[in-house]
């Protein structure tokens, strides 16, 4: 199905709404310093009233991302902050060091579209990795899409792409800047030759061929006032599914579903493996559910002329369904239909009545199925996440019964290629200690066995230097190195062991996530790993709220803090871009029992000055960018102003509160890798400052 695109995500590497935060260890007390923070202004006036409780909100001037207000404080915050990173004495060998760890080749699954294989490949420090193309396995690659060539600073990123069912065109998403708004554009594959079509207005969608290969399906927006560039923060409501046909101008697309009665849903469809059907899946916020329509394609001998006669299949929220493959009228789904951990169900469409539905594949004891594939006619694979650690295993479609587990050490399958009309399967599997190795294996041959296709070495890293230990606690995961310990805390609200885990630390659960995480860092300190002076968080998003509510709540239990595009304030988070989705996982504050769950940990309304004799705000370092429409930038910089004024300008506080706003820059994803090494160096430099660590040499 889509991509959960709407999710906030905890790194670049993440798209949905549970948190992964890392905890990193260093070694020394933080020197005194004293800071002179800008002064912004307080506007007292300025009170909200939420159920009859008045709620002050100096800073919502901060809310306007184009007024000169705004700039001249973002510009005064960067003054502050830069000058403290530059004078940082291992800032350069940090990012020295970064470069050349990140100097390695990135390779992506190969997969086949027509007669040609494809793979996305990067030299090492290239901005953007590059699409390649090769007539066979053993064929020289050839570069087929550079989106090196967007952009002279690598900040025109690709965004999502469909290959039509021939391979004979290629539609593709561009996105400038990080912003989630996107541009569709066109390929014939046979020479890479561009098309003149252009689809904009486009977010948060799907891109999925008709299998005549006339055109695609796909989402967008209605015109609205003022910009839509990535720096407004205008919400995102009323979006359509359209059917384009290549060769015609887009106002010329046909609407093909729209809820003018529900301005917050928002779709995907996805034309089922045999081209027959097209599968409507509509959610309204992040939650793991959708309802299931759907639309013959056969009896339309003129095409896709207008709105499609969708069958209303699952016309509910109380669970998901995600489309696996289809045999005729018999389709099976991932569902979490009466299983947290998901299972595999049978739906005869012409019986569709939930009495006639079969289970294929049962929920499993402790195990969640991640995903879901039918490979060469009828084989089944399915990745399961057993304990935070990935198995691979294969079934047969028609009966569920299991075939082979595939051999895999402690780690994590973060690409699998294999569609059902293909006879082979990649893999791609990584873990803490192993960059990438990528698996190939034809399904044709007996015995059927996987064989590395290609793995990946980086030069300087020598994994026995490292140990990885799984702890079954409340911090599962700990990597300790000479010099320091690498901590992931798998905490309530997460998906790894399923929607009872997710639901256990969402809504009126939200304070289970800050605890759980909280707990984590005291277990490390128990046990010796660390202190609280030693102590550094970090986390993106979702996971820089986790990050921004620990350090309100337990100031005296990290000595740094470092929170990338987090999301602060509670109360109104839902009135800007697509903040609307995530009342699914968070509540509104216009409920009023929804609002008493939201003020009691909403970071940016319960910064206090810390209790206690010599206890301080950790260090703490905010990094967002400017064209961040999915976490609004007003979050951070209302939190920092509102941070300074309270704490900073106390005595005691002698710890740094810092913002880094970062121009061109979004909520992560396709940001270049020039910007990715700059923004670790930094995020190391602030660390090694503020807690006096050494470079070792």
């Amino acid at each position: 199905m889509f991509h959960r695109f709407h999710r906030l995500i905890a790194a670049p590497l993440f798209y949905c709404l549970r948190p992964n935060v890392y905890l990193r260890t260093s070694r020394n007390l933080c020197s005194k310093m004293s800071f002179q923070y800008p002064q912004a202004f307080r506007d007292e006036a300025v009170i909200d009233s939420y159920h009859g409780e008045k709620v002050a909100d100096p800073y919502s001037w901060l809310e306007d991302p184009d007024s000169e207000k705004t700039q001249a404080f973002v510009t005064a915050q960067n003054q502050l902050t830069l000058p403290f990173l530059e004078q940082c004495e291992v800032r350069e060998l940090f990012k020295e060091r970064m470069t050349e760890l990140y100097d390695y080749p990135k390779y992506s699954c190969p997969f086949k579209r027509g007669s040609r294989y494809f793979h996305f490949y990067n030299t090492g420090l290239q901005n953007q990795s590059v699409l390649y193309v090769q007539e066979n396995l053993e064929a020289e690659p050839k570069v087929f899409l550079d989106p090196n060539t967007f952009s002279e600073d690598g900040t025109v990123a690709l965004r999502g792409y469909a290959f039509s069912e021939d391979g004979e065109y290629l539609a593709y998403g561009t996105s400038a800047s990080g912003s989630d708004w996107v541009e569709i554009r066109f390929l014939r594959v046979e020479g890479a030759a561009p098309l003149d079509d252009r689809l904009e207005r486009v977010k948060f969608s799907c891109m999925s061929w008709t299998h005549d290969g006339k055109g695609l399906f796909y989402n967008s927006y209605p015109d609205q006032e003022g910009k839509s560039d990535g720096t407004e923060t205008s919400t995102n409501l009323f979006q359509k599914l359209y059917y384009h046909v290549l060769g015609t101008p887009q106002s010329e697309d046909v609407l093909c579903a729209e809820f003018p009665d529900h301005p917050k849903w928002m779709s995907g469809a996805e034309v089922s493996d045999d081209g027959r059907y097209v599968l409507l899946s509509i959610r309204e916020g992040c939650d793991p559910v959708n309802r299931l329509w759907y639309c013959d394609l056969g009896p339309k001998p003129k095409g896709i002329t207008g709105l499609l006669p969708w069958v209303k299949l699952i016309d509910n929220f109380d669970a998901e369904y995600e489309y696996v493959t289809n045999e005729g009228t018999v389709f099976t789904f991932k569902t979490n239909l009466d299983a947290p951990r998901y299972r595999l169900i049978n739906i005869d469409f012409s019986r569709p009545e939930p009495s006639s539905w079969k289970e294929l594949i049962p929920q499993h004891d402790k195990d969640v199925i991640v995903f879901a594939t039918c490979t060469h006619s009828s084989l089944l694979f399915i990745c399961f996440l057993h304990d935070v650690k990935n198995v691979l295993k294969m079934y047969q479609l028609s009966s569920g019964e299991e075939l082979r587990t595939f051999p895999l050490d402690v780690g994590s399958i973060v690409g699998f290629t294999g569609r059902k009309r293909d006879t082979e399967i990649f893999y791609y599997f990584t873990s803490f200690l192993s960059p990438a190795i990528i698996y190939h294996c034809d399904l044709t041959q007996e015995p059927m066995q996987p064989h590395v296709f290609r793995e990946v070495t980086v030069k300087g890293f020598n994994p026995a230097d490292y140990q990885t230990t799984q702890l079954q606690r409340l911090p599962p995961h700990l990597r300790q190195a000479p010099g320091g310990v690498l901590a992931v805390a798998n905490i309530r609200g997460g998906g790894e062991y399923g929607e009872t885990w997710h639901k256990a630390g969402m809504l009126a659960h939200k304070q289970n996530c800050f605890t759980d995480f909280q707990c984590a860092a005291e277990y490390l300190i128990k046990e010796g790993y660390t202190s609280p002076s030693k102590l550094t968080i970090n986390g993106g998003s979702n996971g820089g709220l986790l990050v921004a509510a620990c350090v309100n709540q337990r100031p005296d239990l990290f000595g740094c803090a470092v929170a990338q595009v987090g999301v602060m304030d509670m109360l109104k988070f839902h009135k800007f871009t697509i903040g609307h989705a995530w009342t699914t996982d968070f509540g509104c504050s216009e409920d009023k029992e929804q609002f008493e769950w939201l003020i009691k940990y909403s970071p940016l309304h319960n910064i206090r000055l810390p209790e206690g004799s010599g206890v301080q705000y950790p260090a703490v370092l905010l990094l967002t960018g400017d064209h961040d429409d999915r976490v609004v930038p007003l979050h951070s910089l209302k939190y920092m102003a509102t941070l300074q004024h309270v704490v900073g300008r106390n005595p005691k506080q002698t710890n740094p509160l810092f913002i880094l706003v970062d121009t061109k820059s979004g909520h992560g994803a396709g940001k270049p890798t020039s910007k990715v090494i700059q923004e670790v160096a930094d995020t190391y430099a602030f660390i090694a400052r503020c807690l006096k660590i050494s470079w070792i040499q």
